[in-house]
């Protein structure tokens, strides 16, 4: 056998051993044939040390590879750990996954992805991009469960139709507590995982409709409180738009970035339907008794809030001009003014302010009809309700 440059070569056919062919163990080769010692040589070959080494380290190198993926686990479930005991740190814009950019202005004080709901609730303490978006709304949540139960407890002495007042403002405390109670609890857990995120968002966009609906019906309830057939119908349409962008709300990708501005359209086309409405009361009672009796102010002030909350939601002010600037303070300062959303702009169409617009022009619509009733001759609803006058 010779080694040549690293390589081992099998003997050639007249290298047989001298020693075994003098012993007859191997026969001498035919004419035109091969011997067959040659194959049993070859068989028997010891390895040459070029290929023992390499053999060697492909051993080494499969072994290894079960220990480098057990030192990631380790590292992954180390990592779950540090995030479940809330020693998280927050992450820059540039390395979030793609289902968590939102917003590409805010550069920096973001969550990273946490697969605990109990890191995300904690982290409700923490700041972030996201504090000013969670407090705003838990605490408008907290206050209109608040006023719901003390409007509803009140005696039935400060209404004149208790059982379907309480119903009318029921509906509206309603849809402004699944409004707010869905949108903290979106911004608290969005950053859980990309299904989880998903499931809230859709619940969150539910709500913005469910206050816009509600908002709409006490207004409407006292307007026309005279007139049940258009009430009826304007009631009817309200609820068919609000539950047509709730179906809207479902569609997966209406709520990734790139159809904010979708988003904005649907919601502002259902807040704005209420102008229908409007103009038939004014053109029915007067611009003057529109806007004295009918307390058309406090509705104008609310559709001024919603097409305000729509416009910085959709263009995203004042970050689009400030890149970084707006990401944690200053957002969590403009958040309690403009409702907030992922960013400093404003959840569209909803925040305490609009809250409180929908709540006064609750109240507003309630004064509607005293008024309209002492405008008519009477002293109270009462002798309305019953059909008689003076």
């Amino acid at each position: 056998m010779r080694v040549t440059a690293g390589f081992c070569l099998s003997p050639r056919r007249d290298e047989a051993p001298g020693a075994l062919r003098r012993a007859g163990m191997i026969p001498l080769p035919k004419a035109g044939t091969i011997p067959s010692w040659l194959f049993s040589l070859q068989a028997e070959d010891p390895p040459c040390p070029a290929a023992r080494e390499e053999e060697e380290e492909e051993v080494v190198r499969v072994l290894t590879l079960p220990l480098q993926a057990h030192h990631a686990m380790e590292k992954m479930e180390e990592f779950v750990y540090k995030v479940w005991e809330g020693r998280w740190r927050v992450i820059p814009y540039d390395v979030l996954p793609d289902w968590l950019k939102d917003n590409d202005y805010l550069l920096h004080g973001h969550r990273p992805p946490m697969p605990s709901f109990r890191a995300c609730f904690r982290s409700i303490f923490r700041i972030h991009t996201e504090t000013g978006n969670i407090w705003t709304h838990l605490l408008g949540f907290v206050l209109f469960l608040c006023l719901g139960i003390l409007t509803m407890l009140r005696p039935n002495m400060y209404f004149m139709a208790p059982l379907q007042e309480k119903v009318v403002f029921g509906m509206f405390f309603l849809g402004a507590v699944l409004c707010l109670s869905f949108s903290w609890l979106f911004h608290t857990v969005y950053c859980h995982s990309e299904k989880v995120s998903r499931t809230f968002s859709k619940l969150d966009y539910s709500g913005i409709a469910l206050l816009i609906m509600g908002s709409f019906v006490p207004w409407l309830y006292y307007s026309f409180y005279c007139s049940p057939q258009p009430r009826l119908i304007y009631l009817s349409i309200v609820c068919v738009l609000g539950i047509s962008a709730i179906i809207v709300a479902q569609w997966d990708r209406f709520a990734t970035p790139k159809h904010r501005q979708t988003r904005a359209g649907v919601f502002l086309g259902l807040g704005l339907s209420g102008v229908v409405p409007t103009m038939h009361f004014t053109i029915a009672e007067g611009f003057v008794k529109a806007t004295t009796v009918g307390q058309m102010g406090w509705f104008f002030l609310m559709a001024v809030m919603y097409i305000t909350g729509a416009g910085l939601y959709a263009a995203r002010i004042p970050e689009r001009f400030f890149p970084g600037k707006f990401d944690i303070w200053v957002s969590v300062g403009v958040n309690g003014l403009s409702g907030g959303s992922s960013g400093v702009g404003g959840k569209l169409l909803r925040g305490w302010k609009l809250g409180v617009s929908g709540y006064a022009s609750a109240h507003a619509g309630r004064q509607t009809l005293n008024r309209f009733c002492a405008w008519a001759g009477q002293s109270t609803g009462w002798e309305l309700l019953l059909g008689t006058t003076e």
